[in-house]
């Protein structure tokens, strides 16, 4: 595996000093939370980027514009109980795809929390991460800098400087999938939070008392507003033989459980009322939670995502609505848009590459420092073996050690 580390710096210092790993964790423990547009000046080097989810594991070599060179995607090991199995995994694409192209670093999108280091999975829903070292498991396996974040603030920073949010200093995203989750941008910045896990929008409680959520709650918004909400509406009405639901009944033949998000939308798109129709209320109580949103973060734009945002203007049309229905002010005050996503199921791989390649930055600059550090110090050793003075072995450009 082609690395810049391997290139430059001195088999002499590669020899010796410890071990390749820890000496990188020392390094990307001094980077900083915040992004502070510092794309600008990121190296335009292939970085990849792995979206890991409860189902499918995907993995990419994305350039400096957002042009994925080359996608790999397997299933997420049915053995993801264990930790290590999932880490393999990584591992095993990683260094499939640095095969054919020179990758610089690697930036994961998690399903689930990392904290405010971009290091440890503190909780991960649908995989055995609990309090899990991620990055420096990895960096202990992989001779490249890695990267750790939110899956939904990796497809933020994607749609923000790929896709549908170019342009937008105050950015909301919303991904509708089995849940909803979120992430926060604001002048060039991902807005983590603390502790690391803000943009948790699925659990805010807009029913009191309502649907048990699995996290433990009722009533959450993504227990009304969800592609698990979806399916649950159409196969009760399936299961009590609705008449309503005589057309996807017809289409499963009667198996219930084979009814799916994707089966509803290909539906809807044919003119099926009650599928319209379960979009027009899921969308409803998209636009309650957005409203909510509005007041509490004012942002200029929401970026709707995920699985079930394919059914597009079925969906987002019922949002738009309801959203200035429910909008505190309405009619006084400038109003967010409501927009989808461009970029696909790809835009978590896509931004967590991006986000890499600010790591893949830093960790050059402070290699490059090191390299410096050790010429200068081969220069004096030199000069102290050939009886030159310390002194006199210094150039004029050489700063004090």
């Amino acid at each position: 595996m082609s690395t810049y580390r391997d290139r430059a710096l001195p088999q002499a210092l590669r020899a010796g000093g410890g071990s390749r790993g820890s000496a990188r964790g020392t390094v990307l423990r001094t980077v900083g939370t915040r992004e502070r547009r510092s794309h600008l000046t990121a190296p335009r080097v292939p970085t990849v980027g792995i979206d890991i989810g409860g189902t499918k594991v995907m993995a990419g070599v994305v350039d400096a514009d957002g042009n994925i060179l080359e996608k790999l995607r397997t299933e997420t090991p049915d053995k993801s109980k264990s930790a290590k199995v999932v880490e393999d995994t990584i591992v095993e694409l990683v260094l499939d795809l640095s095969d054919r192209h020179d990758v610089h670093a690697v930036g994961i999108g998690a399903a689930g929390w990392v904290d405010a280091e971009r290091a440890t999975v503190l909780f991960a829903p649908h995989l055995a991460w609990r309090n899990e070292p991620l990055r420096d498991a990895l960096q202990s396996r992989l001779a490249v800098p890695v990267m750790v974040d939110n899956d939904a603030n990796t497809a933020a920073w994607a749609e923000w400087r790929f896709g549908a949010g170019r342009g937008e200093d105050h950015l909301v995203m919303i991904t509708l999938g089995t849940g909803i989750g979120g992430a926060i941008l604001e002048g060039g910045q991902v807005k983590r939070g603390k502790y690391g896990v803000a943009g948790e929008f699925g659990h805010m409680q807009v029913v009191p008392g309502g649907h048990r959520c699995p996290c433990g709650n009722r009533g959450c918004w993504e227990q009304y507003s969800s592609g698990n909400a979806l399916v649950r509406e159409a196969r009760e009405l399936a299961a009590a033989d609705s008449p309503v639901a005589y057309g996807i009944i017809e289409r499963v033949k009667g198996n219930v459980p084979e009814i799916t998000g994707p089966l509803i939308t290909e539906l809807a798109r044919e003119g099926d009322a009650m599928c319209i129709e379960l979009f027009q209320d899921i969308g409803q109580w998209l636009g309650v939670g957005i409203a909510n949103l509005a007041a509490a973060l004012d942002p200029s734009c929401f970026v709707i995502g995920g699985g079930v945002s394919a059914a597009d203007d079925l969906l987002i049309g019922p949002a738009r609505d309801s959203f200035r229905r429910h909008l505190t002010g309405r009619g006084y005050r400038p109003e967010a848009r409501i927009i989808r996503a461009q970029l696909g199921p790809e835009a978590g791989m896509v931004g967590a590459a991006d986000l890499a390649r600010l790591v893949a930055r830093r960790f050059r600059r402070a290699n490059r420092r090191r390299v410096e550090r050790y010429e200068r110090y081969e220069r004096y050793a030199q000069a102290l073996r050939n009886g030159t003075s310390g002194r006199a072995a210094r150039t004029p450009e050489d700063p004090p050690s």
